[in-house]
């Protein structure tokens, strides 16, 4: 077999084989076998039909085609790795040259890795903002755990914005019940949002026993986005009853005596999470660094692939949460334009992130073990709010292996840029970034028992993520 290479872009190369005829015979002996075995003819048994009659009853063509179909992914595969080619997407092959007891000659288009001149990557040096923590922040944290705790009462007023209410909801739409669109006995507080449209605005003011109409616009399902009229009926309003913030409440609240001690504790934990946050924005930041300094071909089909994968998740996610794309665009003061754009920087940079820590890697000839591949897809399991050993099991059933070891090698690569880069905030204080994992992802605040506080600042959103991130997750 003879190969050649034509590079047609920095991402994208022909390759031309050539295949003579003798390396096509093991195949073309293979495809007598298999017709062999599917025919039937009198005066042979199946399976010892010779060539010569094989020919005549189906054609030389045919058994010629399906000798073909076998040979050219094994000698497209040979030509990748004499021309050292790594694709990135399956190729778009044509037969140019065949005739029977002739040189076969076909050529493969595909996207490849484009070739990349590592920068130095010792030192970079990044900023990240100020570490920020109010007493205000504390003290959500410690009303949102008297929430927890409070207690509901009914009261015979109309209901008002923070009340809870307990109501039935029907949506219908040209007199018909929209399927799946119909609750009973649902609890709800007023003004929390993210139902329907115009939902809060009606509960207002309404009395246990009163119904109301209004006009919405549906969020999910087939109707998506259809005007509906919204028939809600009111069965209890009821107002919550917060318990006082003591020493006795802090006792009922969590492992400690007093109330300065939780709301100390409650402090030093969204301390803990705001230095988590500000770890990530500058190994994010370090990264930013190292890209500016280095010009990256993309693949469009990849990038472009990407995108739409990146855009549906979104909108997927959005769907879940109850809330349309232009709900979520006029919360954000974004327009569509905007947040195509933003979204394709996004992705642009996380394809030349992942050629360039694959560089990394390589040129730090960088190896995984098996804890370590065991402990990443227990951390992804769990990402996910997947069993462990489903995960896995998932993960061999569909050769998702490679990926999740890539994954882990452009961690390490990640982590080797980081752990040598120099990070200040706005004041000029160096960031510590002890929570890197060895794999280049940041760990959480280092394992505690958990009392009710802390539970209650996990469960407030004390993450970091722009909303974009928490859709995509």
């Amino acid at each position: 077999m003879k190969s050649a290479v034509e590079t047609l872009s920095p991402t994208r190369a022909r390759l031309t084989v050539e295949v003579p005829f003798e390396e096509l015979k093991p195949s073309l002996d293979a495809a007598y076998k298999k017709v062999a075995q599917q025919i039937n003819v009198p005066g042979f048994r199946r399976g010892k039909v010779p060539p010569a009659v094989i020919d005549r009853q189906v054609g030389r063509g045919a058994v010629l085609d399906q000798a073909i179909n076998e040979v050219i992914p094994q000698k497209y595969v040979e030509a990748l790795q004499a021309n050292d080619l790594q694709p990135l997407a399956q190729p778009e092959i044509e037969v140019t040259k065949f005739e029977d007891n002739e040189t076969l000659e076909f050529t493969a288009e595909v996207d490849v890795k484009p070739e990349i001149t590592l920068p130095s990557y010792d030192g970079l040096e990044a900023s990240v903002d100020d570490i920020e923590l109010s007493d205000a922040d504390v003290e959500e944290q410690v009303e949102a755990l008297r929430e927890r705790f409070a207690t509901l009462i009914d009261v015979e007023r109309p209901a008002a914005d923070g009340d809870f209410v307990v109501m039935d909801l029907k949506a219908t739409k040209d007199g018909e019940v929209v399927e799946g669109a119909e609750v009973s006995g649902m609890s709800y507080r007023v003004g929390r949002g993210g139902m329907l449209d115009g939902l809060d605005e009606a509960l207002v003011g309404m009395t246990a026993g009163e119904e109301k109409v209004f006009s919405s616009e549906l969020v999910g399902g087939d109707l998506v986005g259809e005007s509906v009229d919204v028939a809600v009926s009111v069965s209890q309003v009821q107002e919550q009853e917060l318990p006082e913030l003591d020493d006795e409440f802090a006792q009922m609240a969590s492992e400690f005596d007093t109330v300065a001690e939780l709301t100390d504790d409650v402090r030093e934990r969204l301390g803990r999470g705001r230095r988590l946050e500000q770890a990530a924005a500058a190994r994010d930041a370090v990264l930013e660094a190292l890209l500016e300094k280095v010009e990256i071909p993309l693949p469009e089909t990849m990038v472009t692939d990407e995108l739409n994968a990146r855009r549906s998740s979104f909108e997927q996610q959005l769907a879940y949460a109850g809330m349309t794309m232009e709900k979520y665009l006029e919360d954000e003061k974004q327009t569509q334009e905007e947040f195509e754009a933003d979204l394709e920087r996004r992705v642009r940079d996380a394809v030349a992130a992942q050629f360039l820590l694959d560089e990394i890697a390589k040129a730090e000839e960088f190896g995984i073990d098996q804890q370590e591949l065991t402990e990443h897809m227990v951390r992804r399991a769990q990402q996910s709010g997947q069993d462990p050993q489903e995960f896995a099991n998932h993960m061999f059933e569909h050769n998702h292996i490679p990926e999740l070891v890539q994954e882990i090698l452009r961690g390490k690569a990640l982590a080797k840029v980081v752990e040598t880069a120099v990070v200040k905030d706005a004041s000029g204080n160096v960031v510590e970034l002890k929570n890197l994992r060895p794999d280049g992802t940041i760990g959480e605040p280092e394992a505690e028992e958990a009392p009710a506080a802390a539970e209650e600042t996990e469960q407030t959103g004390e993450t970091g993520e722009s909303e974009e991130e928490k859709a995509e997750a």
